[in-house]
């Protein structure tokens, strides 16, 4: 049992609950049932928490709340959503600022249905989002081991945890932009499985999990490169710019390589001029993000 499990800090926060899982959360507290003795703290310093537990549904006022408790987390952290509007939005979900369940602003690990849910299920859902974390740690370690990183095709197969990836990796952006509108965010795995199709997938693969992925799709002599994601355990490690040197290999004979990313995006626009492409013009999205378009001749 590694020392995350031993004694891990748990952060709490009411995202606009009845506050009837929120008694039932200080219950778990109280001597009845105890958390401590399983070495779980409830602290108030995101800083501190590896588990954020969060209740009540998600609304415009405290989106920006529960992502930046988040974003003040280490890594690894862990995401649990307690009682139906934490898991949905439940009979809230269809309110106008209503956003939905936890999981419309930050990735949810563990879900706890209830109305309210019972002391003995959020219980039940911290220990086991110890093993998520856990799990989670053995793979940060991962992150320094680059020469065990396969590069191959991605099959349809891989869509869920493509999907999922692209949204980890693209949370940041809509953060740099405060803008939710960010595609990549909002795409089904059912339209990413139709673009198979269409474009050839490459994955990144490290201890069997998708860790990095690009894709592309043929247009006569050009061949259009997009999303480049990799997972922000191993960000920096060059990776991206394996991707897509492969997958200009992938593409044959295309003479030349077009791209996209945000105007505000320094680091996906460093990788590309670093792998010969220039910017070529830029084009409005929104009010606050304009994508600036680039292009490399093949040589």
């Amino acid at each position: 049992m590694s020392f995350f499990k031993k004694s891990p800090w748990v952060i709490h926060y009411d995202a606009s609950s009845c506050n009837g899982c929120d008694i039932e959360v200080l219950a778990c507290l109280m001597p009845n049932f105890d958390v401590e003795r399983l070495g779980i703290v409830n602290t108030g310093n995101p800083k501190h928490a590896d588990i954020f537990l969060v209740t009540g549904s998600v609304n415009a006022q405290n989106a920006a709340v529960v992502s930046n408790i988040y974003a003040q987390m280490p890594d690894p952290k862990v995401v649990v959503a307690v009682g139906i509007c934490g898991c949905s939005g439940g009979i809230f979900a269809d309110c106008y600022n209503v956003k939905g369940g936890v999981d419309a602003v930050i990735p949810v690990d563990v879900y706890v249905p209830g109305c309210a849910a019972r002391p003995e299920a959020i219980i039940d859902g911290v220990v086991r989002a110890l093993d998520v974390l856990e799990m989670k740690r053995q793979f940060l370690q991962t992150a320094g081991a680059d020469s065990g990183i396969l590069i191959n095709r991605a099959n349809l197969k891989d869509v869920p945890e493509i999907l999922a990836l692209q949204k980890i990796a693209y949370r940041s952006e809509a953060e740099l932009y405060g803008d939710e509108s960010v595609p990549a965010l909002h795409q089904t795995q059912e339209q990413i499985a139709a673009d198979f199709g269409q474009m050839v997938f490459l994955k990144a693969v490290a201890n069997g999990k998708i860790i990095g992925s690009v894709r592309a799709r043929r247009d006569g002599d050009e061949a259009h490169v997009g999303r480049a994601i990799v997972h922000p355990y191993f960000a920096g490690r060059g990776i991206a710019t394996r991707l897509i040197r492969q997958m200009e290999e992938e593409m044959g004979d295309a003479r030349r390589f077009t791209a996209f990313t945000g105007h505000q995006s320094t680091r996906n626009l460093h990788l590309y001029e670093k792998l010969g492409y220039r910017r070529i013009r830029t084009e409005p999205f929104s009010p606050t993000v304009q994508w600036v378009y680039l292009q490399k001749e093949r040589t």
